[in-house]
């Protein structure tokens, strides 16, 4: 070993001689497999793409399933014959108003006295509703009442056609006309038992110049007034803040489905609605009026024969009963042996109090029932059994 003028030290080398069966450890470095990582790297993607493709089809069939039952939960409740509206009332929808009226008015026609286009101003024109596609429509009586011919003007043609008169009822103002002609949108009836205090509405008229308004429902549970006995009926009308006229009389009240929850009524609104608000007959109400008409060609009401009115006695003012005014001849009330001036405490087991809790009942039996019935006359109370006759039509058209 030498050393150099820096300090550094020479050192000389001496090969070793390794034995192989030197005990010492020997330290070997190689180079990494190529092919080891190309398998590592080729299992790691196989991995990431069966994670993908299982994702998928698992996210799909989730997709699939939930669509499924959402389509066959609206197909059960399809709204609009024929369009594309068919979402559930019981949810919130999306429709809009445009959407509503566009479908809805293809079934709204224009109804009127008079086959003159040009003189509709000055004929009795309101609106109908196809609800069956043969050509069967419902419209307001009053727009028709002491017409010889009656017209109606399609969507689709501009032609008046000639209707006939299938039957009407004076006491809900319907009517039912046909037209000669097949295959045409029906209108779809809703519930209106599901209708709600400020559900959003949408009354439509005639494409002929008929109204398109909105506004929210105001009361569910008003009542008729009966023509003849001046008191309320069993029918309920829908009060809105939608406006009900000329444009859209006869027309129809639509929830934001599309489907038909009542009939607007522009009389109504004039006799019993001193607010402006727009009155539309109850949809549930209207199909049993309309199905009478269609196979009677007028609503078959059980009738006592008998005009009445409240009894009342004693201080309060409130009434004890319904006192027998009359008797209406041809009616099976004079057989049963009831008289004028008796008093009817009891009508089918119920205690009365008042004509107005009589008709709920009454409507609930059909023409041909006898009912039991207790008075009291002269101060005995008198049991009996009475036929109920069919109310009689009040008018002819």
């Amino acid at each position: 070993m030498k050393e150099d003028e820096k300090g550094i030290r020479d050192v000389e080398w001496e090969d070793v001689e390794h034995k192989k069966e030197s005990s010492g450890g020997e330290i070997k470095f190689r180079k990494k497999n190529r092919k080891t990582i190309f398998i590592k790297i080729s299992k790691g993607i196989v991995f990431i793409l069966v994670a993908a493709f299982s994702g998928g089809i698992s996210a799909t069939y989730i997709a699939d399933k939930k669509y499924s039952q959402f389509e066959k939960e609206n197909n059960n409740k399809s709204v609009i014959q024929g369009n594309s509206i068919s979402k559930n009332y019981a949810g919130d929808t999306s429709n809009s108003v445009a959407e509503v009226a566009q479908s809805v008015s293809q079934s709204v026609v224009e109804v009127s006295n008079s086959d003159d286009n040009a003189d509709s101003n000055s004929s009795n024109t309101g609106s109908g509703i196809i609800f069956k596609s043969d050509g069967y429509i419902v419209t307001n009586y009053h727009l028709i009442r002491g017409a010889n011919k009656y017209f109606v003007r399609l969507s689709n043609v501009t032609t008046p056609l000639k209707a006939t008169l299938i039957g009407y009822d004076t006491l809900t103002d319907l009517a039912v006309l046909k037209v000669n002609r097949k295959n045409l949108q029906a209108v779809v009836f809703g519930d209106s038992t599901t209708v709600q205090l400020g559900d959003y509405v949408v009354a439509i008229g005639s494409p002929f110049g008929g109204d398109t308004t909105t506004g929210i429902i105001s009361s569910t549970n008003k009542k008729l007034q009966d023509a003849i006995t001046g008191g309320s009926t069993p029918y309920n009308v829908l009060q809105t803040e939608a406006t009900i006229n000329s444009g859209n009389n006869g027309g129809a009240l639509c929830n934001m489905n599309g489907e038909v929850i009542g009939i607007n009524n522009l009389k109504t609104t004039e006799s019993d609605n001193e607010d402006g608000m727009g009155v539309a007959i109850s949809i549930n109400d209207a199909k049993v009026i309309i199905n009478s008409i269609v196979k009677n060609g007028h609503v078959l009401r059980p009738s006592l024969g008998i005009h009445s009115e409240d009894y009342i006695t004693g201080d309060n003012g409130d009434p004890n009963g319904v006192l027998v005014k009359d008797i209406i001849s041809g009616t099976q009330a004079a057989k049963s042996g009831i008289k004028p001036k008796d008093i009817i405490v009891e009508f089918d087991s119920i205690k009365l109090v008042s004509t107005g809790e009589l008709q709920d009942i009454l409507v609930t039996h059909k023409v041909g029932d006898s009912v039991p019935i207790i008075v009291s006359r002269n101060g005995k109370s008198i049991k009996l059994n009475i036929v109920l006759s069919e109310q009689p039509v009040n008018e002819k058209p």
